[in-house]
């Protein structure tokens, strides 16, 4: 979507409301609740857990099959981010679309950019959600954003913090500990950069080459010269166990997978968005690595 029909969007939707724009950052809810967009669910199902009864969370891509690099925002989508007072972006050239709209909109709604917030440019590896150290940071930013907002309820957010990494987050820290603990080291294969991400954690050693986990990742070419390695890999068993994106099985992602099931080499799935849409970010992540860890434990055989 061009900036041109960002700015006619925002502007028809900020009439059709009787909203001013220059005043969109101070709406509340009846209550006081503090109006909250994510452009995606995974951020916003954090938000919404950490800022609990006190703010109201919208979360605009929610349908896994959607592509936020090339989703453009509908009227409903524009008309909650301009009564917004906290934007969640991801950035990092995944959703462009939300500071196009914002840049359109002359409205004064905090910006939360997790690739502003962790110093990473467009080009970078966008997955943070992915990176359970990249998370708490943004968990943190969330707080304080949070407690700008409204400030007499500080407390209140410092607390939701402290119980979601104790509580809602234990299974998820449980489970990327014990996979840790049993199997790192382990040379793994994966479809895209998503996995970059999360490998470090498990202690896994990802060999897949770099440049194709990335090409996937953005939809552009893969080398021959990568494309031969990583069926040699899998030919000679070098990889114990191969993940991909089951959200984004490109061809070259096809051929790999089925050479791996021919080879009788374990594998499971991680998406993009939430599964199902209505989960939350750790019961998401836990089954996800319940499913890594059951393919490692076949392929050392226990």
């Amino acid at each position: 979507m061009t900036r041109a029909r960002l700015t006619v969007l925002c502007s028809v939707v900020l009439a059709a409301c009787g909203i001013s724009s220059s005043t969109s950052s101070d709406l509340r809810t009846t209550g006081g609740v503090l109006q909250v967009v994510a452009a995606e669910n995974f951020w916003g199902s954090i938000a919404s857990q950490i800022g609990g009864t006190h703010v109201r969370v919208v979360s605009i891509i929610t349908n896994p099959d959607t592509d936020p690099h090339d989703y453009e925002p509908t009227a409903t989508d524009a008309r909650s981010l301009a009564s917004a007072q906290l934007v969640v972006e991801n950035g990092i050239g995944y959703d462009p679309w939300v500071k196009k709209f914002l840049a359109a909109d002359s409205g004064n709604a905090t910006l939360l950019s997790v690739g502003d917030v962790l110093g990473l440019a467009d080009g970078a590896n966008p997955h943070r959600w992915y990176n359970p150290t990249d998370v708490q940071t943004v968990i943190g930013q969330l707080v304080r954003d949070f407690q700008k907002l409204d400030p007499a309820e500080r407390a209140y957010f410092a607390t939701r913090q402290m119980q979601f990494n104790s509580t809602a987050l234990a299974t998820y820290r449980t489970t990327l500990a014990a996979i840790r603990a049993k199997f790192g080291g382990t040379k793994v294969g994966a479809s895209e950069s998503i996995f970059a991400m999360l490998a470090p954690a498990l202690g896994l050693d990802l060999i897949t080459p770099p440049s194709f986990l990335k090409a996937i990742s953005e939809g552009s070419d893969v080398s021959a010269g990568d494309k031969q390695t990583i069926d040699d890999q899998i030919k000679r068993h070098e990889i114990k166990i191969y993940v991909y994106n089951s959200q984004n099985v490109t061809p070259d992602v096809q051929a790999q997978l089925t050479e791996v099931k021919r080879r009788h080499i374990p594998y499971a799935t991680i998406t993009e968005t939430l599964v199902p849409a209505n989960a939350t970010y750790q019961e998401w992540q836990t089954t996800q690595l319940l499913g890594i860890e059951a393919a490692l434990a076949r392929a050392a055989g226990s």
